[in-house]
């Protein structure tokens, strides 16, 4: 094999494991989401407080979907 061919293996490698470490946020967001609006849903009147707090969790998830992404650049 000779270097290009190398260089686009690597990359496509890159490519299917930035897609592999974004299936843990996408999961945990739905889930994170989905408990929110079911909290809301049995006590209307916390709305506020489990609104913020769903923002800052959100947050959290996504910063290993950003750590994925960018761990694929490092490491190519």
């Amino acid at each position: 094999m000779d270097t290009t061919t190398l260089a686009a293996v690597s990359g496509n490698v890159a490519t299917i494991g930035y897609g592999l470490a974004a299936i843990g946020p996408g999961i945990g967001i739905g889930i994170l989401i989905g408990k929110t609006i079911e909290g809301i849903a049995r006590q209307p009147e916390v709305a506020g407080q489990l609104r913020t707090t769903m923002f800052i969790g959100v947050g959290f998830v996504e910063v290993l979907a950003l750590l994925g992404l960018i761990t694929g650049f490092l490491f190519t």
